[in-house]
């Protein structure tokens, strides 16, 4: 019988007895050479392997901005800008998430030697770079085109570097798992089952069944609800809108709420045009380079804008579009992009110089509209839109506003406590403060049917009353109350007699 040994020849052994060597050579010092080799091969092959995978990784990030940059290109070939300024502009739409500008971290030992891994902003500036200078060269007729071509042609070149990784990288792992290692042996059929537990099928049943309920803070408005209904049977809400813009009001919610930080607002403080102190503040305090201190220095700029203070209004847009531009670049290139706005004739300094430029003359603009509106409303006043108020006709009496008792035992004051506690709470609570201004505070965010049907209810429940005043005339201020009343008394008479038709 034939024996078939073949399925040996896989296994590596660094340490067989039975090799021979040459009588002058030590065969203990030999073997140990061949384990050190064989083991120096192993591990040297290792880190190609994961280098190679690395260097895959990061080329197809760049392969994907590289891919974006001439679709961002290729949709401005009609426009007639400045090839320079269409390269720029394409840069930045091209950046991506600034969160994704850091290249996956290096295994270990893979590029131990490089101190730092360039970020996928900076590859792209120094592709640029290289594109400039060969577009430079060739000078072609079209400059756009010519930037479109070469960057096509570095996009080759990369995809062509992709394919001889992938090569290289399947030869090495085919003599990889050419021989066996101890490193490749793994435990086979080693399994472990454990039965689960049945399911609690009442519990289940239980949660299945479960009703879903509503937990209100005042069942009492529920219980009265009838007394807050139409004509046309649809229910009102009785100043519900009101409370919902006092609790905006009280939390001051929404973006209205962002301003800028400390650390923000010393940025804003930079003289428009000291690049060096906003590098130097940037590089000390890298954590202002966020979307919320750019939202909340445009906001500030506008605030400014509104109060006139058109200098600093306009001193922080440009430093709010400042951290947004070095934002979108990434980390590495916030040096790259203040030597270039600094580089007197380069295009950057003008994309940026008509950013800001733009920026301010929209926020300018609104903010004279929205002058002009509020200057019209306040001319105009309240009487555009109708409201129900509550005033009293007769200078000599007044309203005055009675809270039914909660713990009464008459049938009157349950059932005008029950409307009471129908109400909203921002109109309890304008109620109990008994003063009418805040009531009627309350009215006019109502709409006049609404208004309508809530003070007929109060003055139903006896929740409105009529009082005269009594006026001491032998007192110095019984005196003046009663010279106003008799002047309120004269002027509404006048007004009368105005109004009133001539007989002729």
């Amino acid at each position: 019988m034939v024996l078939d040994y073949s399925k040996w020849d896989n296994l590596e052994l660094s340490d067989d007895s039975d090799i021979e060597v040459h009588p002058n050579v030590d065969k203990r010092s030999f073997i140990r050479a061949k384990q050190n080799q064989i083991h120096q091969q192993r591990l040297q092959r290792k880190h190609q392997i994961e280098t190679l995978k690395y260097e895959r990784v990061v080329n197809d990030g760049l392969i994907t901005r590289i891919d974006e940059l001439l679709k961002a290109l290729q949709s401005h070939e009609e426009s007639s800008r400045n090839p320079d300024e269409l390269v720029f502009q394409a840069l930045i739409e091209s950046a991506g998430d600034p969160s994704k500008d850091q290249p996956p971290p290096r295994p270990e030992g893979v590029y131990a030697r490089v101190e730092e891994q360039p970020t996928y902003s900076k590859m792209m500036a120094v592709l640029i770079d290289q594109v400039k200078k060969e577009v430079d060269n060739q000078k072609p007729e079209n400059r756009l085109e010519g930037y479109i071509k070469e960057i096509q042609v570095h996009q080759q070149k990369v995809n062509g570097l992709q394919n001889e990784l992938l090569d290289k990288l399947a030869e090495l792992e085919e003599d990889e798992h050419r021989k066996i290692t101890s490193e490749s042996i793994h435990t086979g059929f080693d399994s472990t089952f454990i039965s689960k537990s049945k399911d609690n099928k009442s519990s289940s049943s239980s949660q299945g069944k479960k009703a879903e309920t509503v937990e209100v803070l005042n069942p009492g408005a529920l219980k009265n609800q009838e007394h807050l209904t139409r004509a046309d049977g649809q229910t009102t809400s009785s100043g519900a809108e009101a409370d919902v813009e006092e609790a905006a009001d009280e939390t001051g919610g929404g973006e209205e709420n962002i301003e800028p930080t400390k650390l923000g607002k010393e940025f804003a403080k930079i003289k428009v045009g000291d690049y060096r102190a906003s590098l130097q503040f940037i590089s000390e305090h890298p954590d202002v380079v966020t979307e919320r201190e750019t939202d909340g220095l445009l906001i500030e700029g506008f605030n400014n804008q509104m109060a006139g203070n058109e200098e600093y209004a306009r001193q922080c847009i440009h430093q709010g579009l400042l951290l947004q531009y070095c934002r979108t670049l990434g980390r590495d290139g916030v040096g790259l992009f203040f030597k270039r706005i600094t580089t007197p004739g380069h295009q950057a300094q003008k994309v940026f110089q008509d950013d800001v430029s733009t920026t301010y003359g929209r926020i300018k603009t609104r903010a004279a509209e929205i002058a002009k509106e509020r200057a019209s409303g306040e001319g105009e006043g309240a009487g555009g839109v109708e409201q129900i108020q509550l005033h009293a006709v007769d200078p000599g009496t007044s309203i005055n506003i009675n809270i039914p008792r909660p713990d009464s035992e008459e049938e009157v004051e349950k059932k005008a406590r029950g409307v009471f506690d129908s109400f909203p709470p921002g109109l309890q609570r304008a109620l109990e403060s008994g003063s009418l201004d805040e009531v009627n505070k309350v009215l006019a965010k109502m709409s006049v049917e609404e208004a309508e049907e809530v003070v007929g209810q109060l003055g139903e429940n006896g929740m409105l009353s009529l009082e005269e005043n009594i006026i001491d005339a032998t007192t110095e201020e019984g005196q003046k109350a009663l010279k106003e009343i008799e002047a309120q008394e004269k002027a509404r008479k006048e007004e009368v007699t105005t109004a009133a038709p001539d007989p002729e």
